[in-house]
């Protein structure tokens, strides 16, 4: 399997790829070889920095004679009008490497802002905020990366490293015994250890994995608040409680107030809006 390291690398390769090709023949034509200049990142919107550790990245595997100012770090609040780091070098290197770093830290920021207003809406509760794999292609380990930074934690990063039954696995494998048996068959040939949570859907399956056991977590999924706080004290803290599905900002709190440990939100990743911000250059 490949590191962060690495699958930062790649995407970062495939990224200047898809958006060079051939060459950047707007700077190549008007801007001279040897002409050197600087760039200012400046916020112009409230809210969470994200992504500074990966646009050092982008800009030192384009051109490693860059040199870079950080002045504002990843997980600090920001406002607009603030300026996040200085970037000096060669003004072509600025111009190509503009458009991949700003896509790469709006997107990282409107998660971390997004899921920071979560974690804050949750303040008080034992309640923690998850991601999902509802991700952009490709870009999953660095929004990931997004919500942590944020204040939320990850959920699985992908279907490696949790076993996760959800209700087709369940209506494929025949029911919530024979999926949860057949799990621990399979990490006990392969000789895996991996925590296990299983989806329900009524309190019918819900009783169902309780009297199966052998998982770590129970995820509730479309349940009302009156039936979360109803689950809740049946599964009586015997394993971790996850509330996941339709649950929106106004009613997180309400669900965490019914005592689940997890509320599992997609939006996090897939409905974001970027940060707003700009690289300009500095006279």
């Amino acid at each position: 399997m490949l590191s962060v390291e690495e699958l930062d690398e790649r995407l970062i390769d495939l990224s200047f790829a898809e958006d060079i090709g051939d060459g950047d023949h707007t700077t190549l034509c008007c801007i001279p070889e040897d002409a050197m200049g600087k760039s200012q990142l400046l916020i112009k919107e409230d809210g969470i920095l994200a992504g500074i550790e990966v646009a050092k990245k982008v800009f030192h595997r384009f051109d490693p004679t860059m040199q870079i100012e950080v002045l504002i770090n990843d997980g600090a609040k920001v406002k607009k009008g603030d300026v996040a780091m200085i970037v000096t070098g060669k003004v072509r290197s600025l111009l190509q490497t503009e458009r991949l770093m700003l896509n790469i830290m709006q997107r990282m920021s409107g998660i971390a802002t997004m899921t920071n207003k979560y974690v804050e809406r949750l303040e008080g509760t034992k309640t923690r905020v998850l991601d999902t794999r509802k991700t952009t292609p490709g870009m999953r380990m660095l929004e990931k990366q997004a919500v942590k930074i944020g204040g939320g934690c990850n959920h699985r990063i992908g279907l490696f490293d949790m076993i996760l039954l959800k209700d087709n696995h369940v209506d494929f494998s025949g029911g919530i015994a024979n999926a949860i048996n057949r799990c621990h068959e399979y990490l006990k040939a392969k000789n895996l250890d991996l925590k296990i949570e299983i989806e329900v859907r009524n309190f019918d399956e819900l009783q169902q994995a309780i009297d199966c056991g052998g998982i770590n977590r129970i995820m509730l999924d479309n349940f009302s608040v009156e039936n979360t706080k109803k689950a809740v004290d049946i599964v009586a803290g015997r394993y971790e409680v996850e509330s996941s599905g339709g649950i929106t900002f106004d009613t997180l709190r309400d669900y965490a107030e019914c005592g689940v440990d997890f509320i599992s939100v997609g939006a996090l990743t897939h409905s974001v809006k970027g940060l707003d911000m700009s690289f300009k250059a500095v006279n």
